[in-house]
């Protein structure tokens, strides 16, 4: 959910994006060079070069809503594939990914077929 709003897909640009873009040049990216409609329920998240600014992009009835966060110590956990079509993520993953976490969290619940010792 974005401000309360009930959001589809996620999908990560993955590899470095010029982050000087805005609304405009974003959207033109998720239109142009991932054949996607940025006007969907859908978030998509680009991050700089460095890892440490990420944008979101995401349409809200009339209007886009353009998400900024700067990390002021560490580094996002991203992708390194240069593809050219995005990464499809869950909502959970993108929650870890703002915390600073790998996307892949293993280890994120202990087994629950693990055996009792009585």
């Amino acid at each position: 959910m974005m401000n309360g709003r009930a959001v589809g897909r996620v999908y990560l640009a993955t590899g470095p994006t010029d982050l000087r873009k805005s609304i405009d040049g974003l959207a033109v990216i998720v239109q142009e060079l991932f054949q996607l409609d940025p006007f969907s329920k859908a978030l998509f998240v680009f991050c700089n070069r460095k890892r440490d600014k990420l944008k979101i992009l995401f349409w809200d009835h009339n209007g886009f809503w353009l998400y900024y966060r700067r990390l002021e110590k560490g580094l996002f956990d991203w992708p390194d594939l240069e593809s050219v079509q995005p990464l499809s993520i869950s909502s959970r993953q993108l929650n870890w990914l703002l915390d600073g976490l790998p996307l892949n969290q293993r280890d994120a619940h202990p087994s629950v077929t693990a055996k009792k010792v009585i």
